[in-house]
């Protein structure tokens, strides 16, 4: 785990929340569980669960020079799937440190189901 963190660009929910409000361009990929996901996950996100995710991501995010932004609870798992990506060609990935959870506790809105 803290090996993938040393390879992976990390952000805080503070600046994905401005890039959100400015209408920046990338993609926002919640790696949780589909119970997770269900449950409320960030605005805009879509889901690629890690489990998944390296099987997924080709044909949903095709260029690998697309930004990505990945999230999960605190921000372990999409640090490890953002390693897995960057193994795979991606050139432009982050993972949110601190995850859903810095999220919830800012107050910022989530989207339901």
């Amino acid at each position: 785990m803290d090996d993938a963190k040393t390879r992976v660009r990390e952000t805080q929910v503070d600046e994905i929340k401005a890039r959100l409000d400015r209408g920046d361009k990338f993609v926002l990929v919640d790696v949780r569980e589909e119970s997770e996901w269900a449950k409320d996950h960030l605005p805009g996100a879509i889901h690629m669960g890690k489990g998944v995710i390296e099987r997924d991501v080709e044909q949903k995010v095709p260029d690998v020079n697309t930004p990505l932004v990945l999230y999960c609870g605190g921000g372990f798992r999409s640090a490890l799937a953002a390693d897995n990506l960057q193994k795979m060609g991606y050139t432009n990935v982050t993972s949110i440190d601190g995850g859903i959870r810095d999220w919830r506790e800012k107050g910022y809105p989530l989207t339901k189901g």
